[in-house]
């Protein structure tokens, strides 16, 4: 329970703000942060705290494609398909990633290592084709860069799960 784990945090934060509501999206970071993605349980607790229902925390969490609402693997590959990487060929990478893992978009790989996303424009317009892996930007891509990024990944296997954009100051 975020609330008994994290209560000095989460009164921390709500003080912050003049309107409770406004602490939404920093607590639903921390519940990613703390389980790896937004459960159904952490909703129901984050609308309780802050006098929500629970369809109205469900549609902000939906709305934000930084916040998973089902476990991820180690590594999430997000591709950008916005127009700019579209046009560079972004959707080719898709195909070749899908291939290349066995696995479709939005799907996680059996070993837990990947999930694969597409996502709208994550703001490297002039660098595409491009895609974020947790929290690392990679640009410019080929089939054979890719490649080599996941060699790699796979072979150090200690990269920490991130939580994207908006980061959540540690608790405590």
């Amino acid at each position: 329970m975020l609330l008994e784990k994290h209560k000095d945090y989460i009164d921390d934060l709500l003080g912050r703000y003049p309107i409770k509501r406004s602490a939404l999206l920093p607590l639903l970071n921390l519940a990613q942060k703390e389980e790896g993605y937004v459960s159904q349980s952490a909703m129901r607790e984050i609308a309780k705290i802050l006098d929500l229902t629970p369809p109205q925390v469900f549609e902000t969490a939906t709305f934000y494609t930084m916040l998973n609402l089902k476990p991820i693997g180690k590594f999430h590959i997000q591709v950008c398909r916005s127009l700019m990487c579209a046009l560079v060929r972004a959707d080719n990478l898709i195909e070749w990633l899908q291939q290349h893992l066995g696995i479709s978009v939005g799907q996680t790989t059996p070993d837990k290592m990947f999930t694969l996303s597409a996502v709208e424009c994550l703001g490297s317009c002039g660098t595409g084709p491009m895609m974020q892996v947790n929290d690392d930007y990679y640009e410019r891509l080929t089939e054979e860069k890719v490649g080599k990024i996941l060699d790699d990944l796979k072979q150090t296997g200690d990269c920490p799960l991130k939580t994207g954009p908006f980061m959540v100051p540690e608790p405590g």
